[in-house]
């Protein structure tokens, strides 16, 4: 695992984009603070911009850099998630523009994935994840479904988890004003 978080840090940090496993499906990624690399991956999925990308943040602390305000009853609930869990955050900082819904939100997820969070840490700040397919097209569960070509634009491909499969995507929650849990995507 070592080299291949060594391979992923030098594609991320010349603004490279990775395909990589993680503990949902198998992603496409970068640097989640580089605007540059997060248009190619819009770009690459064949995807507008409108449409927001989840971020992948190693820990509590990370997330505290970027996410100034973390809503009370999120630490509770994803304790109890049984499930990999993307929350949507308000007032981002430090992402880059393009990550960023245009009503001021951001997706983030912190994975229960060795690799990714061993590559987070190592690069020291975020980075997108989101599914390794077009838009539009089936996500992939597994590294065969992912189309060739889709492979073809990574300037790194992670050998890792490549016979191994998962079930699907994470659950995505929201929590609202008054501290109520709404499903975006179970």
């Amino acid at each position: 695992m070592i080299a291949e978080i060594e391979s992923s840090l030098n594609a991320l940090k010349s603004g490279g984009i990775l395909i990589y496993p993680t503990d949902t499906i198998w992603g496409i990624g970068c640097d989640a603070t580089s605007e540059d690399a997060v248009a190619r991956i819009y770009r690459i999925k064949r995807r507008a911009e409108s449409k927001s990308l989840v971020t992948l943040v190693s820990d509590w602390e990370m997330l505290k850099t970027y996410v100034p305000f973390i809503p009370e009853g999120v630490t509770e609930f994803l304790r109890n998630a049984t499930k990999p869990t993307t929350v949507i955050y308000a007032d981002p900082r430090g992402i880059a523009s393009n990550a960023i819904s245009s009503d001021n939100t951001i997706a983030i997820r912190m994975p229960q994935n060795d690799f990714c969070v061993n590559l987070i840490r190592a690069f020291g700040k975020p980075i997108i994840s989101t599914s390794a397919n077009y838009s539009g097209s089936p996500s992939p569960t597994c590294f065969s479904d992912i189309d060739k070509e889709l492979l073809a634009e990574a300037d790194y491909i992670v050998n890792l988890s490549r016979h191994e499969t998962q079930e699907s995507a994470s659950q995505i929650v929201k929590i609202d004003q008054d501290g109520q849990i709404i499903f975006i995507r179970k």
